[in-house]
């Protein structure tokens, strides 16, 4: 768009350009940045008869909701069913029985958590928790995070003695 310009006298009587600014309603978008909305199925003329949509099918008329899948079994039913609760905030414990302790240390002694580790009864890095399923009868010094009841009265009636962690 050109500049508008007025000319103005000066005291000595010279011409000078003055420009007058843009102003909000001088500005228009570039010609062909507008186009008009296409309006669909409204006769033969213009994208009437299919309005886009093809020909027959179920697409082509009316709604069809997105989750529809051509009469496949729907995703909502394929998947399984959540059962029961599961506590996100629980806290797992690798489990020792012990028999499992006599086996891997039938002289007795101290049995901590490293040791277990060691002789590959839990993995490392973990909580350990002591049960009470068979039988025990070395004296041992267990250290442990937690102890089944079981498991105190079967370790300190073999003489031994259990510490948590």
């Amino acid at each position: 768009m050109a500049e508008q310009t007025l000319e103005k006298a000066d005291s000595a009587g010279a011409q000078e350009p003055r420009a007058l600014g843009l102003k909000v309603h001088h500005l228009r978008p570039a010609p062909g940045a507008h186009k008009k909305k296409q309006r669909v199925g409204r006769g033969e003329g213009s994208k009437g008869k299919t309005a886009g949509r093809g020909t027959k099918g179920s697409k082509a008329r009316k709604q069809v909701p997105a989750r529809f899948e051509g009469g496949q079994m729907p995703l909502h039913m394929r998947v399984p069913k959540l059962k029961g609760f599961r506590n996100r905030f629980r806290t797992e414990y690798q489990v020792v029985n012990v028999a499992t302790i006599e086996e891997l240390f039938p002289e007795g002694g101290t049995v901590g958590v490293d040791e277990l580790v060691a002789a590959g009864a839990v993995r490392s890095k973990s909580l350990v928790k002591v049960l009470g399923d068979g039988e025990i009868g070395v004296a041992v010094q267990v250290t442990a995070h937690a102890f089944s009841g079981s498991a105190k009265q079967k370790i300190e009636a073999a003489g031994g003695s259990v510490t948590q962690v």
